[in-house]
């Protein structure tokens, strides 16, 4: 099994991840998911969700994963049961305290272990496939080498592991540090990004010390992203059956160029043009993180992102008798070489937009109404979920 595992941070983000190749995605619910900033899912999302879900023959795991309290427990358990009769495909847990509820509420629920419990040898990952876990989800430090070995001694035990996306600076995300600065804690899925921020280093009279990268501070805790697209081969090869995306926060267009490009590369193998629409996305500096090994160079000190090669244009919502319906989502206008970015075989075509009519069906030169639907001529047959993109110009030019 090779599992292209994608976030789902709402129901359109979730059908987007399934639309580009998905095989599964995880997700939250209003509660109990390490990501409160996130759109979630309502009960009825949820029960929807799955639905949708399951009818195109693809899977949902649900996150439960914040370091529990005492008072949490009451509702975790009904949450448990309400999961199980609506279906859900697996439940991601870090805490044992949770683990043991949900082994003892819904015991026909899949139990996968979060990355947050931190699973970084053989010796853990036995412990909890005894008590029944069915799937471990790796801690990011681990190497090809380690997580081979893991694999050798379950080998009936489901490995997933990060492949792409931002990269937390603390141990597996076991934050403290939003929590102490901003009194929002990272283990209950309201982390502030406080590592993302810009620092100086002062001494008690005020100074500052020549720690600075440059005027604006240093950005001493700032992880670069997470890119395994190139090896994706040795992660299967070490054990890994689920490649997990991160990013249930991030846009519709980065989702689509993710997965799409992760799912071409697993059916297709890694080539220079895939490889490359991994720079079409703002994006920090990517790395392996620790696949190879120890790594000194996992951090990005300058804390600038690199601006993206293209820029998101429009969403197909429908393709007529060579003509093109869709909702814009970035400037363009009459005349423009456009691309687009589609799971069929229409995708990394080009062609240039022409007749342009806008929202009230009058000719016009320039798509400027954001989220306005016009139509213009297009010679390739788009679908519904299709997307538009532009071609920034090469620096220089």
């Amino acid at each position: 099994m090779r599992e292209i595992l994608a976030p789902a941070g709402n129901f359109e983000k979730l059908k987007i991840a399934l639309l580009y190749g998905a095989d599964a995605v995880y997700l939250g619910g209003k509660s109990f998911s390490l990501r409160s900033f996130a759109d979630n899912f309502t009960d009825d999302e949820l029960r929807e969700a799955i639905a949708y879900t399951h009818v195109r023959g693809k899977k949902v795991y649900v996150c439960a994963n914040v370091f529990a309290k005492n008072a949490d427990f009451p509702a975790l358990e009904r949450y448990f049961r309400l999961l199980s009769v609506l279906g859900a495909d697996g439940v991601l847990v870090s805490d044992p305290g949770v683990f043991r509820l949900l082994r003892r509420t819904a015991p026909e629920l899949p139990v996968h272990i979060s990355t947050q419990a931190n699973t970084m040898n053989a010796r853990a990952a036995e412990f909890w496939r005894e008590l029944g876990a069915t799937r471990a989800v790796l801690a990011r430090e681990l190497s090809l080498k380690e997580i081979a070995e893991i694999h050798a001694a379950v080998p009936d035990m489901e490995l997933e592991a990060f492949v792409h996306g931002a990269m937390c600076v603390s141990y597996s995300g076991r934050c403290y540090l939003s929590d102490y600065l901003d009194g929002r804690s990272s283990n209950r899925g309201a982390c502030s990004q406080p590592c993302r921020g810009r620092y100086e280093l002062r001494t008690e009279s005020g100074a500052v010390l020549s720690a600075e990268e440059d005027g604006r501070g240093s950005y001493l805790l700032n992880s670069k992203d997470l890119n395994m697209a190139a090896h994706l081969e040795d992660l299967a090869a070490a054990g890994v059956s689920s490649f997990k995306i991160e990013g249930r926060m991030k846009s519709e267009y980065y989702l689509a160029t993710v997965v799409n490009t992760y799912r071409r590369i697993a059916d297709m193998g890694a080539s220079d043009a895939l490889l490359s629409e991994l720079e079409t996305l703002t994006h920090r500096e990517y790395t392996a993180a620790y696949a190879f090994g120890d790594n000194r160079g996992t951090m990005s000190f300058g804390g600038s992102q690199k601006i993206g090669t293209c820029d998101f244009i429009a969403v197909v919502k429908d393709w007529r008798g060579g003509r093109a319906e869709v909702e814009m989502r970035g400037r363009f206008r009459e005349g423009d070489v456009l691309e687009i970015l589609s799971p069929c075989e229409t995708f990394a075509k080009e062609f240039t937009g022409s007749s342009l009519r806008a929202p009230d069906g009058s000719a016009c030169a320039d798509a400027k109404l954001v989220q306005g639907r016009y139509t213009f001529a297009c010679p390739y047959p788009l679908r519904g979920g299709d997307i538009l993109r532009r071609r920034r110009p090469a620096e220089g030019n």
